[in-house]
């Protein structure tokens, strides 16, 4: 699937898109498939750049944004954002939330109380 990558107020160079190629190429070995990946590249009046990805995955959708004063350092915190998130979802069958979602079944009180009862009256 193809990368879509947006930039605001920035180039997208040929060394930013490898980046970024490589960081979801590391993604899609978590066996999850990743149905659309969309980036969005923002150098702020502050001299930050802002990196925020929105990425369709089967189960629903994830979503990251990082901040950084160097670019790299940015796309490697969204990475590591990412690979947090989908990990998650991968685990998430096997998680006990999912394996004990059952109410377990209640044994019953098997304690045996008598019909007649006498009360004394005062």
């Amino acid at each position: 699937m193809t990368l879509e990558i947006t930039g605001k107020n920035i180039d997208i160079t040929p060394a930013i898109r490898e980046r970024f190629e490589f960081k979801f190429d590391k993604l899609e070995k978590l066996q999850v498939p990743l149905i659309k990946k969309h980036i969005m590249i923002s150098k702020e009046p502050s001299k930050l750049f802002k990196i925020e990805a929105s990425v369709s995955i089967a189960g629903g959708q994830l979503v990251a944004s990082a901040e950084h004063e160097d670019l790299f350092g940015a796309i490697t915190d969204l990475y590591q954002k990412l690979d947090r998130q989908l990990k998650k979802q991968a685990h998430k069958p096997n998680s006990r939330r999912a394996s004990h979602s059952e109410k377990p079944a209640q044994a019953e009180d098997t304690t045996e109380y008598d019909d007649e009862v006498e009360f004394d009256e005062v």
